[in-house]
């Protein structure tokens, strides 16, 4: 009430304050320079009208292309998009596979009401969009669905799978982006994570979690991301091998007392007051593989570039990486 009483007085002010009848005119400071219906500063001088009035600006940036091509051209783009479009497709899978594996009255025994069951549906919709439009940036050779395995056995355990799949694919378009040469195409697959980050939030609420608890979201490499997305990979068609991903897996680590998200006390909310789930000085145990492992659908063995025996453990945390020692290696 107290904004549109704010709102209202303002409109007053200019009714009042112009009589009846009178013709207004800006300003000099406050007219407008020429611009076109979008916004942008017409090329000849002129506005829309031929009557523009003001200096020049051009808002145009040196790097605009007038005729934009959404084709993933280079080698970095293309295999940026591969990465991507194996996550599209997961996700389409995984959203609805929980609606078929989990009944209506499940939901709603966990919590949740139709409406909200609804939301996973569309999701699941959302990204038949998103695999449309990067399968047609990559062209003939994007790749197609393949087969997936989930380990999750209830519903909880299905939001929390959710929400961390969603995590890490938001995560890995937020680092590579801004390094794709065709800026066209950075411009639809900005348009199309950020949904994905709706989704994760929305799943993080599913899942009784406080939905938000970082001041900026963290960027990841296109290694990371298929690091964490290949292992639910099983096997992909014969056709996805004409132009596979080529990003590295690296050997998995496996937190063994990773806390237990899914809590009974904190159901499906908006939000909660449980914004941690950790506390500081605990002590996190940790396993992780040897390299040359057969990992993922493309017959690759998880590889890193690191030498000699593993000594820190790095946390990638919004704009930081903190880095641990390792105890009792």
């Amino acid at each position: 009430m107290k904004h549109n009483l704010v709102i209202f007085a303002a409109l007053a002010l200019q009714t009042f304050a112009v009589p009846w009848g009178t013709n207004y005119r800006a300003a000099k400071w406050a007219k407008r320079d020429k611009f076109d219906a979008f916004g942008w500063t017409l090329r000849n001088g002129t506005s829309n009208n031929g009557q523009g009035n003001g200096p020049m600006y051009s808002p145009i940036p040196s790097t605009l292309e007038q005729n934009p091509s959404y084709q993933a051209v280079t080698d970095f783009d293309f295999n940026s998009l591969q990465v991507g479009i194996h996550q599209e497709y997961l996700e389409l899978d995984l959203f609805n596979y929980g609606l078929v594996r989990f009944s209506e009255k499940a939901f709603l025994d966990y919590g949740l009401t139709r409406d909200e069951i609804h939301l996973i549906r569309f999701f699941a919709q959302q990204e038949i969009g998103h695999a449309e439009v990067v399968s047609h940036m990559l062209g003939p050779n994007a790749a197609k669905p393949c087969k997936y395995a989930y380990n999750f056995n209830n519903i909880g355990e299905y939001f929390d799978f959710c929400q961390r799949v969603t995590r890490y694919g938001e995560s890995g378009v937020y680092g590579f982006l801004p390094l794709l040469e065709n800026r066209a195409v950075a411009q639809i697959l900005l348009q199309s994570i950020t949904t994905e980050a709706r989704q994760q939030f929305a799943f993080r609420q599913f899942s009784g979690l406080f939905p938000v608890v970082e001041w900026f979201e963290t960027g990841a490499t296109q290694a990371m991301q298929w690091t964490l997305l290949s292992q639910h990979i099983v096997s992909c068609p014969p056709s996805n091998f004409e132009r596979p991903v080529i990003f590295p897996i690296f050997p998995r680590l496996n937190i063994t007392n990773n806390p237990n998200p899914i809590d009974p006390k904190h159901g499906p909310a908006i939000a909660t007051n449980r914004t941690a789930l950790t506390s500081p000085g605990r002590r996190v145990r940790m396993r992780w593989q040897e390299k040359g492992v057969p990992a993922g659908p493309y017959n690759q063995v998880t590889s890193s570039n690191a030498t000699g025996a593993p000594a820190y453990a790095a946390w990638l945390s919004q704009y930081n990486v903190t880095y641990t020692p390792l105890e009792n290696v």
